[in-house]
């Protein structure tokens, strides 16, 4: 799992900034959990995002962003409350999730949405 600055988002997920169309660049579905490290929800799915990384790795990439230092970032998706979930499938439509989730939701919503 790794963290997130608006310039490794822009290489790694897409430009969002001089990019009318979202052109995905990663090979691997994306989970991004935008956080702040004072958020109590988002300390409750930490463990499960870290459990998920391992359980996925070379299948689907997790990323972090701490909305408190990237807040650019988190604004120009329209980040209003954390801890909010943004999964990007490969050559799908990102579905935005707001709230902590069971590990089982996860999964779920990875086996749908990335058919993994």
């Amino acid at each position: 799992m790794e963290n997130l600055t608006k310039q490794s988002f822009i290489e790694k997920v897409f430009d969002f900034e001089n990019e009318k169309e979202r052109n995905f660049k990663g090979e691997f579905p994306v989970i991004i959990d935008f956080w702040a490290p004072w958020c109590g929800p988002c300390k409750m799915i930490g463990p499960i995002l870290e459990d998920l990384s391992k359980e996925f790795e070379g299948k689907v990439d997790i990323y972090k962003i701490n909305v408190d230092d990237e807040y650019e970032l988190a604004g120009s998706f329209g980040i209003r409350s954390i801890p909010t979930l943004l999964f990007i499938p490969v050559g799908g439509e990102p579905q935005m999730v707001t709230g902590a989730l069971p590990k089982s939701a996860f999964e779920k919503i990875i086996s749908e949405a990335f058919h993994i």
